[in-house]
């Protein structure tokens, strides 16, 4: 397939048609690479968390999920300084 190289401000770009963008899966972002003067286009799959359930189990199972701050509420107002 073709694609003509379109000006867009200071730069240029290409139009992707919708087909080819469902294909691979590109909805907001894409990571680009340059490999033997060949531009790769890849999408960015945005799952900042993925994973993090297994972490916590792990974490858990090796009893390194204690807390680092302690959290606790003086609703007392004891050590208060006013």
């Amino acid at each position: 397939m073709k694609a003509t190289i379109i000006p867009i401000g200071n730069s240029k770009g290409i139009r992707i048609p919708k087909a080819i963008l469902e294909q691979c899966n590109i909805n907001k972002e894409v990571s680009l690479e340059v490999k033997d003067n060949c531009i790769i286009i890849k999408p960015v799959k945005n799952k900042p968390r993925k994973g993090w359930n297994d972490y916590f189990k792990a974490m858990k199972e090796k009893k390194d999920d204690k807390l680092l701050i302690n959290d606790q509420v003086d609703l007392e107002m004891e050590d208060w300084e006013w």
